[in-house]
């Protein structure tokens, strides 16, 4: 232990030695009237992955490149050195003679991690490698820190999550990812585009969260010296501007929810809600196998995707089935032969499944659904007609009241999306806000307010109206296969360092 002690101390005696002379290399710069600190832009006109890509184009030709310096190999009056920008890295070669002496004395100066700009010829070295001749190079931006070695990386989930720059900078495939991040959102909004979807903005900061089953975040507002919360859905003000005649409108947002952090849930995530007028669950279900299979298409070029070695098709005909049919084919218990509460609970107290007090029938059918059959939705399934005590915004089913027009949608044993046949009753509207607001009173956190507001734009008229609600980083983990929500958020939520509390 005392051995391991003394190792690390001095490792890091030498990163302080390490960070001071890059220090007093920027002193020297600066005091000889070279502060790359000065620098204010650099003309780019080529990616370093459009020269490998388009080499045939780029032969021959003087580019300017800039990036970051990853490698550097000093050889006399001759060097390479590796430069790395969003589009990949590149090597370039840097000769004494073509650059001149005293820049070239600059180069040999610079360290790994700094920002420099590169303009030079593309070439084939002998060694076959596309490279580029470099002709100028220019220190724009100079790192005082230490990158982690190149051939251990970074590799501490703690470290990357919280210096997501430096992940950024050492993990190639991270870069690759919120890129891919970029173009799911990108080509989610050119598909609602096509289909005549507005994109609107709704509040955050709220006086009634309602439109989910979640705890808010509270906070103060000064100036009106008011409490509000900070939004868990995008939904009830989305309904409003149905009413208001905007017939297919979505929001792509932030939602807030005071909840726990595990690899499928961060307490800020994004949220697509969107809603169309004049259709019903059964559109949204159609929507969103055609939304799925356009996103896979223009980011992966497939509708195939696999995620953690299983495999899931999305070009098949996404299976359908009702909640009831879903638990009697994972448990064998058919939730149509159980007519009261009791025989409910009987069945539930037989199969070891924990319920409240408070619970009915509905929300013990949905306990045994989420025990029994989640696990088993791999492949893309919407399950359809929800029992009404755990929907209380959806329109009942008109030929079997105790259920409603909503399906979740499935894939890998997560739910992807939740969808209704929203309710435009304001009368029924009002009495499952009653009842919502017994569920608060006695002592459920995730139940909502009546909200008055809104339910006078019912009364105004909502047409029917089909919605559904879509967890984007799900889908971003799903398309880049990647474990945890935490590596499809940037900046995912972090219990603070000491150093770093207020």
């Amino acid at each position: 232990m005392a051995e391991q002690n003394n190792n690390n101390q001095e490792k890091v005696q030498d990163f302080n030695q390490l960070r001071k002379v890059r220090r007093e290399k920027l002193a020297n710069l600066q005091a000889e009237g070279n502060d790359p600190f000065q620098i204010t832009k650099y003309d780019v006109d080529t990616h370093a992955q459009e020269c490998k890509d388009r080499y045939d184009e780029y032969e021959g030709k003087d580019v300017s490149i800039a990036g970051r310096l990853m490698a550097k190999r000093v050889m006399g009056k001759a060097s390479f050195c590796n430069v790395m920008d969003i589009s990949g890295n590149i090597q370039c070669y840097v000769a004494r003679d073509e650059v001149g002496e005293e820049p070239y004395k600059a180069f040999k100066k610079m360290d790994i991690g700094d920002i420099v700009g590169i303009k030079g010829s593309v070439f084939t070295t002998k060694m076959g490698e596309i490279s580029i001749h470099v002709k100028e190079v220019i220190l724009l931006s100079k790192s005082l820190q230490i990158l982690p070695e190149k051939f251990h990386g970074l590799t501490d989930t703690d470290v990357r999550y919280r210096q997501r720059y430096v992940d950024l900078i050492m993990n190639e495939d991270v870069k690759d990812t919120f890129i891919k991040r970029s173009k799911i959102l990108a080509a989610i909004r050119k598909y609602l585009a096509g289909e005549n979807f507005l994109e609107v903005e709704t509040p955050m900061l709220v006086a009634n969260a309602g439109g989910a089953a979640a705890r808010p975040f509270e906070t103060h507002f000064n100036a009106l010296d008011e409490d509000l919360k900070l939004r868990i859905s995008l939904e009830l003000y989305l309904k409003r501007l149905i009413v208001g005649g905007l017939e297919r409108v979505y929001e792509i947002g932030r939602v807030f929810r005071n909840e726990g952090l595990d690899t499928r849930h961060n307490p800020e995530f994004t949220l697509m809600e969107l809603y169309q007028a004049y259709t019903d669950y059964n559109g949204m279900m159609d929507l969103t196998e055609n939304l799925y299979r356009f996103v896979a298409m223009e980011v992966l070029g497939t509708t195939k995707i696999s995620y953690n070695g299983i495999e899931m098709d999305l070009g098949k005909p996404f299976e359908r089935i009702t909640m009831v049919d879903a638990v009697k084919k994972y448990s064998g218990v058919d939730f149509n032969e159980i007519k009261t509460l009791d025989e409910a609970r009987a069945i539930a107290k037989e199969k070891g499944i924990e319920f409240e007090e408070r619970h009915k029938k509905g929300d013990i059918l949905n306990l045994f659904f989420e025990e029994y059959v989640e696990e088993h939705l791999i492949q893309p399934t919407f399950v359809m007609d929800h029992p009404v005590e755990i929907s209380p915004l959806t329109k009942k089913k008109p030929d079997n009241p105790d259920y409603v027009e909503r399906f979740e949608f499935f894939m890998n044993g997560w739910e992807m999306a939740n969808a209704y046949s929203e309710l435009n009753d304001p009368i029924d509207q009002r009495a499952r806000f009653a009842a919502q607001e017994e569920l608060l009173a006695a002592g459920d956190e995730e139940a909502n307010h009546t909200d008055e507001d809104f339910l006078n734009a019912l009364e105004i008229g909502m047409p029917p109206t089909g919605g559904i609600g879509f967890g984007i980083d799900r889908m971003c983990m799903l398309l880049t296969d990647s474990a945890a929500i935490r590596d499809v958020l940037l900046f995912p939520t972090m219990k603070s360092l000491p150093n770093e509390k207020g």
